[in-house]
């Protein structure tokens, strides 16, 4: 069968490998080559602790779980200097201040009830978990199965597995489609005509445009977030370490600024320091605003960054779908054009579940996950031509 997966982010790359390891004859198309958007531009952020109970904390847990052997399989696979995965199954501790201790606790304990691990801890536990952290924290959970990797070096190391299998990787922009009999028999591209079975789009941000231009369109709109990096340091952050407003911001429908505090260490000593969130189209100018926001409420969180050097920023955009749930699998108007898009900032974790649905609909491969809730076919995902 021959796939095209359009888009070499996370999720295109997972796509693809998922599909050539199936049989499939697949070609990875991305107008600028691997993680050369949203997957270069983010934290790596593998959780569970976000999920509120439902389709997506499904995908979530479910997820976590393969990620665990599919970063050891990519690290023991690397080849000719590519760089490793960093997978730090390191957990994460959400924390609230005074006032919003009930919502958390009560929050965690609708977790516990699909399975999520979520720990409360003493303020002798909490002081061990992270010395640093703000005295005026009132409760912390701790969530052992948060994780953290890489984004763009696991990206490279999917499309890269991809590749040994039989995949080929094309850097041009699909410009449109040709269909026959109601299904999709070729993409055109800037590099010319793909004849296809079967395509995926996996554009990110882009995928309501992309499927526009394959003529069937899908509402997914950019949502732009800001992370900022300090300077080299000894560690002092240790799990992945985020105030319990986060939650909130990620299932908020508002497109004006938003940010919440999350902190983590990486393996090369800076600390990342996110998150905000805002939907201005593809503006490309954040300026100071988030910056600033992040920057009060990281300090608040840990003092000591109060006198840290701040390295650098940098921005993304991510995939935001209306109802805040992914769309993947097989679009209702056109046979053989299927969906991968609308994480938002959630891509990264929920990548191999996302594939392993994309394969289901594809190949008709099994899965014990439910593709339902997530079909392009809903309510309010589908656009006009």
């Amino acid at each position: 069968m021959r796939i095209a997966v359009i888009g070499a982010g996370v999720v295109g790359a997972a796509c693809a490998l998922e599909l050539a390891e199936r049989g499939a004859e697949v070609v990875l198309v991305d107008r600028v080559g691997i993680a050369g958007e949203t997957s270069s531009r983010c934290e790596g952020n593998l959780l569970v602790s976000d999920k509120e109970p439902g389709p997506e904390a499904d995908l979530a847990i479910h997820s976590n779980a393969r990620w665990r052997a599919l970063a050891e399989r990519l690290d023991a696979e690397r080849a000719g200097g590519q760089p490793e995965t960093e997978f730090e199954a390191k957990g994460g501790v959400v924390v609230a201040f005074s006032g919003g201790e009930e919502a958390l606790r009560r929050f965690a304990a609708a977790q516990r009830g699909i399975g999520i691990r979520a720990e409360e801890l003493d303020a002798e536990a909490l002081l061990a978990a992270e010395p640093h952290l703000s005295p005026e924290v009132a409760l912390a959970i701790h969530y052992p199965d948060d994780a953290q990797l890489q984004p763009s070096n696991t990206t490279q190391a999917l499309a890269a597995a991809a590749i040994r299998r039989g995949a080929r990787l094309l850097v041009a922009e699909v410009t449109g489609a040709r269909t026959a009999g109601g299904r999709i028999a070729a993409v055109e591209t800037t590099s010319g005509p793909i004849e296809v079975d079967a395509v995926v789009n996996c554009a990110g941000p882009w995928a309501g445009e992309l499927g526009r231009r394959l003529g069937a369109p899908i509402d997914i709109r950019p949502r732009r977030g800001v992370i900022l990096v300090t300077a080299p340091m000894p560690q002092r952050v240790f799990h992945k370490v985020y105030d319990a407003d986060y939650v909130g911001a990620v299932g908020s429908g508002d497109a004006a600024l938003q940010t919440s505090t999350v902190v983590e260490s990486t393996p090369g000593g800076t600390v990342l320091i996110g998150s905000s969130r805002e939907r201005v189209g593809f503006d490309e100018r954040p300026g100071v605003d988030p910056v600033r926001a992040i920057a009060a409420k990281a300090t608040r969180l840990f003092p000591f960054l109060e006198e840290t050097i701040l390295l650098r920023s940098y921005f993304g955009f991510r995939p935001y779908a209306p109802d805040h749930l992914p769309v993947i699998g097989e679009d209702p108007r056109i046979g053989g054009l299927f969906h991968a898009t609308g994480h938002e900032g959630a891509g990264i974790g929920l990548a191999p579940a996302t594939a392993e649905l994309v394969a289901h609909a594809v190949l008709g491969a099994p899965t014990s996950l439910d593709p339902v809730p997530f079909l392009p076919g809903r309510p309010g995902i589908g656009a006009a031509a």
